[in-house]
């Protein structure tokens, strides 16, 4: 019970230290679009739809807001690039506060992927 309690404890000092960065995007996902049109249809093929979210009810007052909104754009990317996409059109951004935190605990992000020819 006390090694339990020690990590958890190095754990939550660690992340408070430390802060939580954006997710990163794979190798090739950050060539992918985020536009906030839709896409002319003539020229780019509809790939699925896509979610990307960053944070929690843990994480998300140790994230700052501009790595949160990165981090759920980036997941985008991400999703998008796995559909074979390069760019997604961003349908909705929502920003949200988990009851009792200091901000915004979560972002996340819905959107169309396209293959686009142009």
């Amino acid at each position: 019970m006390k090694v339990v309690l020690n990590a958890v404890v190095f754990t939550v000092v660690g992340l408070s230290l430390f802060g939580c960065t954006a997710k990163q995007t794979v190798p090739g996902a950050e060539t992918v679009e985020l536009v906030n049109e839709r896409p002319d249809q003539s020229q780019c093929k509809f790939l699925g739809e896509v979610v990307g979210s960053q944070g929690n009810w843990l994480t998300g007052d140790l994230t700052s807001n501009k790595d949160l909104i990165i981090g759920a754009r980036n997941e985008l990317r991400n999703e998008a690039y796995k559909l074979g996409g390069n760019l997604v059109y961003i349908q909705d951004l929502q920003n949200t506060n988990a009851h009792g935190s200091l901000g915004t605990t979560n972002t996340t992000g819905v959107g169309k992927a396209y293959k686009c020819s142009y």
